[in-house]
């Protein structure tokens, strides 16, 4: 399965914000949306980075109160893996495993076109293990 059809299942909505943004702003957008990761864009659009509540935790830890007043792109990670629509669902699954990341954003032609997460792929696994086992439950049954 393609990496376009989890989008197509899932919406393409991607919650986006300037790195001048305060981490305050962030973790009001993080709790509001019930998500894990907000992808940091420059004013043309194309991804800058990407931070997630781990990585507002982490900071926490070390900076404080003070890291509320801080902004994005002071925390964003900006060496950010992407994945284009074409990509395969495994192919991506591999890649976060590897990499230890739970979200990656999805860009077509340089433009950010939707984000997905670890738990969105391995749904998307779950149901296509579940429709093969249908299938061959049904084929020896028949």
């Amino acid at each position: 399965m393609l990496i376009s059809a989890v989008l197509a299942a899932k919406g393409a909505a991607v919650a986006t914000a300037p790195p001048g943004t305060p981490v305050a702003e962030l973790v009001q957008v993080l709790a509001e949306h019930r998500i894990g990761a907000v992808v940091v864009t420059s004013p043309d659009g194309t991804v800058s980075g990407i931070v997630s509540e781990r990585d507002v935790v982490r900071r926490l830890h070390t900076d404080g109160i003070d890291l509320l007043t801080a902004h994005v792109g002071d925390l964003m990670t900006v060496d950010v893996h992407t994945c284009g629509p074409g990509d395969t669902v495994d192919g991506v699954l591999a890649t976060m495993t590897e990499l230890r990341v739970r979200h990656v954003p999805v860009v077509d032609s340089g433009a950010l076109v939707g984000i997905v997460s670890i738990g969105d792929l391995v749904k998307t696994r779950m149901d296509e293990l579940q429709a093969e086992r249908d299938h061959l439950t049904a084929y020896i049954t028949s």
